[in-house]
């Protein structure tokens, strides 16, 4: 098992496939933005399953597959089924904005992915063209129901609430996941990049105890996957919200992942800059031994937590670059 310095399980891989997207979201990617990784910097096919089936070997049980946007990778329905084929894993996942995501639901079950997390801050049609930077609510629409068609479950709604933005759309995100059978999962917005540190933060402990009140919410032990979101759900079992809190109440304490960005960079913590390059390694013939013992020595660079809250300024990159 890879055990870090705090004592903490690492179990849970995240690996991003590219760091191009096809919508420009106000908390994410500016608009005009061209700084992408050059596609000679991508690891291969080959190059990724390497490095996650050294992770299952070492204990690794989850991996999401993240962008930028996932789907915009050619072929990643093969890689997909590359990876759920590695001995020891017991959960591949995707997340995804949805807008690639009728073309590809299908193939992407049949490749072994299970589980899906599709971002959408609202179900205004001009609320996401402002918030994406494009008209695609229709499109996404129809990717959420090829997915449920395809069999994919749980499917869980990603909506980063945005005080004076998307906030009064919340309630209206509740009653569709209900009516959906869907899991919603409410975001604070974190200070990554230029984008992230101009989005209007709204702290969503009121906003939880709210929805608990009105929808007879009770804090639930069920995980729904193996990231940090808390779960509240109805008693009837017929609705589960979570929140991802990383200013208002963080989960560092409980941290079970790390990054690999697209380029083959292993990040340790979303909000610190502690890192290790394993694209080097890889094209410099590193053994399975070696590669076993560069992620070792990554991990225990892993940081206690991150400081979004205390040195919001601190981190310069954008969440694409890192992934999802």
């Amino acid at each position: 098992m890879l055990i870090d310095r705090f004592g903490r399980s690492i179990e849970y891989l995240r690996l991003s496939v590219t760091d191009r997207c096809d919508l420009r979201c106000s908390y994410c990617l500016p608009k005009g933005f061209k700084h992408f990784e050059v596609p000679e910097h991508w690891l291969s096919f080959d190059e990724i399953e390497r490095v996650a089936a050294a992770f299952v070997r070492l204990g690794t049980r989850r991996i999401r597959l993240t962008g930028g946007e996932p789907l915009l990778r050619k072929d990643l329905p093969a890689l997909a089924a590359r990876l759920s084929a590695l001995p020891g894993l017991e959960d591949l996942s995707l997340s995804t904005n949805g807008t690639q995501l009728q073309r590809h639901a299908e193939a992407l079950y049949a490749a072994g992915v299970r589980r899906l997390n599709l971002s959408l801050d609202s179900l205004r049609r001009d609320c996401v063209e402002q918030i994406t930077g494009s008209d695609n609510l229709p499109r996404v629409m129809e990717g959420l129901m090829a997915a449920k068609a395809a069999g994919f479950a749980p499917i869980k709604i990603n909506m980063v609430a945005m005080r004076g933005v998307n906030e009064q759309d919340i309630d209206a995100m509740v009653a569709f996941c209900i009516e959906h059978g869907l899991v919603l999962r409410l975001i604070e917005a974190m200070p990554m990049g230029d984008t992230g540190r101009a989005t209007q933060y709204l702290d969503l402990q009121p906003v939880l105890r709210r929805l608990c009140a009105q929808h007879g919410l009770v804090a639930s032990a069920q995980t729904l996957g193996g990231g940090p979101a808390r779960y509240w759900s109805r008693r009837d079992g017929k609705f589960s919200l979570g929140v991802i809190t990383p200013i208002s109440q963080h989960f560092c304490a409980t941290c079970n992942r790390v990054r690999l960005s697209v380029d083959g960079t292993l990040y340790m913590c979303l909000g610190q800059e502690e890192k290790m390059e394993l694209r080097p390694l890889l094209r410099a013939g590193i053994d399975d031994a070696g590669l076993e013992a560069a992620i070792r020595e990554a991990i225990e660079l892993k940081p206690e937590r991150h400081e979004f809250r205390e040195q919001p300024q601190k981190l310069v990159r954008f969440m694409s670059m890192t992934g999802g």
